[in-house]
C-alpha cells in the first residue's frame, strides 16, 4: 500500500501522521501520479493547524512533480509516463497522488522534478504577483519582504527581470547574502531596524510602488507606511500571523493605497492562464534567467520536521518532501 502524510486531528507538526493508505484509482478527469517531489508551503501549515479548516482527516500537501502512472476516464493530453507538476492537488504528501488533469502541467525534459515541484506554487505565485496584480514597471522601486524566502528569491528576481529597483528585507546576515545574490538592490535587517523610515529615505520620501508583504501581521502596518501615493500594498501571507480587520480610511491616510489579498486560484482561473505562468516560468528556468533555489530535501516520514524548520524560520529557498 502507498503512503502518505495525514492529518486526523489538526494542531502542531505533530499532527502529521505518516503511514499507510489505501491505493487510490483516478476518476474522470483525474491523474494517478507516483509522486517524485513535493513542496513544502507555509499554506499547508495553515492547513495542518485548522487556520484554514478542511474535513477531517485529509492529505497535507498541494504542491508536486512526478510521473504519470494512470489516466482517469475524459482525460485528453496526458499519457501514461508523462512527467507533470501541478500546484492544487491535495494529499501531495505522499507516494502517489490523484492530480487533477485540469490542474496539471507538462515538464519540459530540461527541468528536473525537483525544480518542477519547487517552482509551481511559489513561481507562479511569484509570476501573478509581478505580471498581473500589481505588474511592475521599468524603474519601479518595490519592496519585498522575506526576500531569501521561497517565494522571496523567485519575486526578487521576477522583478528585478521586470526592470524594477528591488528593496528587500530579510532577518539574518545570511539571508542578506542571498537575497543580494538574487538581485536585490537594498536590503534591510528588519530585525534590527524599522525598515518603513529607512524604505523611506531610500526612495528620497517618495515610498515604493508596491510592496509584496507575505509576512502579514508584523510587517503590515510599516508596508501600509512604505507606499508612495496610490502605492499596492499587496498581502499575499500571513506567516507572523493574520493581519486584524483594517478600517478602509487608513488606505486614504496613506496617501489614497490600494490593499488587495489575492491567491494562486484567481490567477490561474482559466487554463490557458495556468498554462501560460508555468510556460514563461519552465523557460526562464530553461535560459538560465531563473534560479530556483532548494533550500531544504527532507524523506517523506520527516514532514515533521519539514514544517517545524519552516515555521522556525530556519531555512531559505524552497523545501521539498521526496517520496
Amino acid at each position: 500500500m502507498p503512503k502518505a502524510v495525514v492529518v486526523h486531528a489538526t494542531g502542531g507538526p505533530e499532527a502529521l501522521e505518516f503511514g499507510e493508505v489505501e491505493a487510490r484509482t483516478p476518476g474522470a478527469g483525474e491523474l494517478l501520479v507516483d509522486v517524485a517531489a513535493a513542496g513544502v508551503n507555509f499554506i499547508d501549515t495553515y492547513h495542518r493547524e485548522g487556520r484554514y479548516p478542511l474535513p477531517l482527516p485529509f492529505g497535507v500537501g498541494l504542491e508536486g512533480a512526478g510521473r504519470v502512472a494512470a489516466v482517469g476516464p475524459d482525460v485528453t493530453g496526458f499519457a501514461v509516463g508523462d512527467r507533470v507538476a501541478w500546484a492544487h492537488a491535495p494529499g501531495s504528501y505522499a507516494e502517489q497522488a490523484i492530480v487533477p488533469a485540469a490542474a496539471a502541467v507538462p515538464v519540459p525534459e530540461a527541468v528536473s522534478d525537483d525544480t518542477a515541484a519547487a517552482l509551481m506554487l511559489q513561481g507562479m505565485t511569484a509570476h501573478y504577483l509581478v505580471a498581473s496584480t500589481y505588474p511592475v514597471q521599468e524603474g519601479d522601486a518595490v519592496l519585498i519582504h522575506a526576500a531569501a524566502g521561497g517565494v522571496g528569491l523567485l519575486l526578487v528576481q521576477l522583478a528585478k527581470a521586470r526592470g524594477a529597483r528591488v528593496i528587500a528585507t530579510v532577518s539574518t546576515e545570511a539571508k542578506e547574502a542571498l537575497a543580494r545574490e538574487a538581485g536585490a538592490d537594498e536590503v534591510i535587517r528588519y530585525d534590527q531596524v524599522e525598515f518603513a523610515p529607512v524604505v523611506r529615505e531610500l526612495t528620497d520620501g517618495k515610498g515604493v510602488a508596491a510592496v509584496y508583504d507575505g509576512v502579514g501581521a508584523s510587517t503590515f502596518d510599516g508596508s501600509l507606511a512604505s507606499l508612495r501615493v496610490r502605492g499596492y500594498l499587496v498581502l499575499f501571507g500571513a506567516s507572523s500571523g493574520a493581519v486584524p480587520p483594517v478600517d478602509p480610511q487608513r488606505l486614504n491616510q496613506a496617501g489614497a493605497v490600494y490593499l488587495t489579498r489575492p491567491s494562486l486560484g484567481a490567477y490561474t482561473a482559466t487554463r490557458e492562464e495556468l498554462e501560460w505562468r508555468a510556460r514563461e516560468l519552465f523557460a526562464a528556468v530553461e535560459s538560465g534567467d531563473l534560479n530556483v533555489r532548494i533550500g531544504g530535501r527532507y524523506p517523506l516520514a520527516d514532514a515533521r520536521r519539514a514544517h517545524e524548520d519552516l515555521e522556525g524560520r530556519r531555512t531559505t529557498g524552497k523545501l521539498l518532501l521526496l517520496p
